[in-house]
């Protein structure tokens, strides 16, 4: 398992989609600021977030719950995100890119979830045994 946080991909891709999700939506309308904009916002920065709170968390269990929260966060910005685009707020070019990542975050992430969930389950068999 990685030592920090920041050597996970999943949390560097995370912190890229948060970063690239904040400077598309400075070009989302004024009266979105408390809306759309800051809705997104939120959930971007939520999936990164919990991804470190979770590798921090000193049990194995606590961190797949974490993972599980950031890919709840996940689905809310890829939803937000066509929103987005339905309202004409984002073009179809850079709604696609901004899918495109939370794809590859969303692959990562389950790559990452599993290998936390099949490490705990067995940690689980052998204290059983």
């Amino acid at each position: 398992m990685a030592k920090s946080y920041r050597d996970l991909i999943a949390w560097q891709k995370a912190i890229q989609l948060v970063t690239d999700i904040y400077k598309t939506t400075r070009q989302f309308p004024k009266e979105e600021i408390y809306g759309l904009t800051s809705q997104i916002r939120r959930a971007a920065v939520s999936v990164p977030s919990n991804i470190a709170e979770g590798q921090a968390r000193l049990s194995r269990l606590e961190f797949k719950n974490f993972l599980s929260h950031a890919r709840s966060s996940l689905v809310g910005v890829e939803t937000q995100l066509l929103i987005a685009r339905n309202l004409g707020y984002l073009s179809e070019p850079a709604a696609n890119q901004l899918l495109k990542q939370t794809t590859e975050v969303a692959r990562i992430l389950n790559g990452l979830l599993n290998t936390v969930r099949t490490t705990t389950e067995n940690r689980e068999l052998r204290t059983e045994n």
